[in-house]
């Protein structure tokens, strides 16, 4: 949560020699910690509200002061570890101030409920949209196909949840991760060992909720890392974990088509990574927006058959797709959203 402001004629006049008990108080009350936001609130109505906080901690009193603390040498402080407590203090709350706080940076937390086990809820940070990382973006079809891992465990998944089935290090595997609430998810619901992948310059973040959601995974029985991993890539873009090939019993990948070579590039890697057999399963999720997604999904289909992947189940649930931009130009839509489960021909 955002601490509350110190107002303009309680701070300090450095003239006065504050003692440091005092001007560490003060510094700490100035301090700007994102807020967590709930799903109920849109991107853009967010981010309006960010601009908002933002010019209120970003004040030219509250900047002057803590640049005069940054330039002071603090001579009437009893020692240097006094000293260097306060500049290391003030510089932080300048650096708030001039940092991602106020660029659009949005942590959220999604809630899950369900008979079936102790409700949870996973705390994901989203950086700023630039330019084509929409890995930086939790997209619906991640929350809709999180929400249904239970019923895959209990249905038609059923036989990779029996003891021993899923013993081994490598369990399951993400593919196109982002911001990794599904994968954090999976490793929650299905107390399982769940390996996080993206491309190099999402894994940053990616790593970043892992940490943020450590504790409450391991809590719940479940094991969570990110490594990257881009489909089709060179050694410098793939971890070492993934030169050899099919480990994993269950690949998972939710809305991981937006370019046209997509499908051939996730089909590969589905073949690559997914164990040998008739027990290893991939589940995909591919939100129906429009003609295209609807292209790409026929296009992943005739892939996967040319790898000798073929369907056994599949369906349609209906859900929200959060698709926009930093710029506010952003529409909640009520879409479709086809999942299937794929199992090498012969299952």
């Amino acid at each position: 949560m955002l601490l509350p402001l110190v107002e303009q004629d309680e701070l300090p006049h450095l003239w006065q020699k504050p003692a440091f008990p005092v001007l560490l108080e003060y510094l700490k009350n100035l301090r700007v910690e994102p807020k967590i936001w709930s799903l109920k609130e849109s991107r853009a109505d967010i981010l309006k509200e960010q601009a908002a906080i933002a010019q209120a901690h970003g004040r030219r009193e509250v900047i002057s002061f803590l640049s005069s603390v940054i330039k002071s040498k603090l001579q009437w402080l009893n020692s240097d570890a006094e000293r260097e407590v306060i500049w290391e203090e003030a510089s932080k709350r300048l650096s708030e101030r001039c940092g991602r706080t106020a660029m659009g940076e949005i942590t959220r937390q999604w809630p899950f409920e369900s008979q079936a086990y102790e409700p949870f809820s996973l705390v994901i940070r989203e950086p700023p949209l630039v330019g084509d990382f929409l890995g930086f973006k939790t997209w619906g079809s991640s929350y809709a196909l999180a929400q249904l891992l239970h019923d895959f465990a209990v249905g038609p998944l059923e036989h990779l949840f029996r003891p021993g089935v899923m013993s081994t290090p490598e369990e399951v595997l993400e593919l196109g991760s982002g911001t990794g609430l599904l994968g954090l998810a999976a490793a929650c619901i299905w107390r399982a060992r769940v390996t996080l992948t993206d491309l190099p310059n999402i894994i940053p973040n990616l790593a970043h909720n892992v940490s943020l959601n450590k504790e409450l995974v391991e809590s719940r029985g479940g094991v969570v890392e990110a490594a990257p991993l881009t489909w089709g890539g060179t050694a410098e873009e793939i971890d070492p974990r993934f030169y050899t090939h099919n480990r994993y019993q269950l690949v998972l990948a939710a809305d991981p088509l937006y370019d046209d070579n997509h499908p051939q590039l996730l089909s590969q890697a589905i073949n690559e990574q997914l164990a040998l057999g008739t027990k290893a399963r991939a589940l995909i999720m591919v939100p129906q927006r429009d003609d295209v997604t609807k292209c790409l999904l026929a296009t992943l289909r005739e892939e996967l058959v040319s790898n000798s992947l073929c369907c056994l189940n599949e369906n349609m649930v209906a859900g929200q797709d959060d698709w926009g931009d930093d710029a506010g130009e952003e529409e909640t839509k009520h879409v479709g959203f086809w999942w299937g489960i794929f199992a090498r021909v012969g299952a």
